[in-house]
């Protein structure tokens, strides 16, 4: 049976989970989670949009079983879980995925961030832990989501009328409303 470990500490990137590593000591175990661990699915909508309460169906990234499988392992023989994802909504959101995925009791978990990657930073952000911001986490979400709608739906019409491969979401869908708005102006111009 193994012995736990005090603390884990998850990151988003290997090179920081190193370093990271060697500022917080032996008691500490840091890990990469590489980025997302889970999003909605490639294959199908993943929305729910029949009930108007557009509920994400967010599934485990294929090809990152193992490592979930690893964070799994590690957070349930440690005392104590640091998310330490990147200081923004996406890394919020990442934390948030994290603790969801992992199945993380909120007594045993918190989300620190650290603005630079120096012994005094990660030390002070380690000694300021917090609760995952749950605005931000629905911040990202709304973005996923409806790049989600949108895409999902004009990324098959370029496809078809102008490139293969192209994508559109949020963004680009009101670019393009803006430039056909404009050229039926001209067109319509006497």
């Amino acid at each position: 049976n193994r012995v736990a470990k005090a603390n884990l500490v998850i990151v988003e990137s290997p090179a920081k989970a190193k370093t990271i590593g060697k500022y917080l000591g032996p008691t500490y175990q840091v890990l990469a989670s590489m980025g997302h661990v889970r999003d909605l699915p490639k294959s199908k909508m993943g929305v729910d949009l029949e009930t108007g309460e557009f509920e994400p169906q967010y599934q485990p990234i294929k090809g990152k079983e193992e490592t979930i499988a690893q964070l799994k392992d590690a957070a349930d023989h440690s005392k104590k879980v640091y998310l330490a994802t990147d200081p923004d909504r996406e890394g919020e959101a990442i934390s948030w995925h994290l603790k969801e995925l992992l199945e993380l009791p909120d007594d045993k978990t918190s989300r620190v961030t650290f603005n630079e990657i120096t012994k005094q930073a990660v030390r002070s952000g380690i000694a300021s832990p917090r609760d995952i911001d749950i605005d931000l986490v629905n911040a990202q979400q709304a973005r996923r989501i409806l790049d989600r709608i949108v895409g999902y739906q004009l990324s098959p019409f370029l496809w078809r009328k102008v490139k293969r491969g192209l994508s559109a979401g949020r963004v680009q869908s009101v670019a393009t409303r803006l430039v056909v708005d404009r050229e039926n102006e001209i067109r319509a111009f006497v």
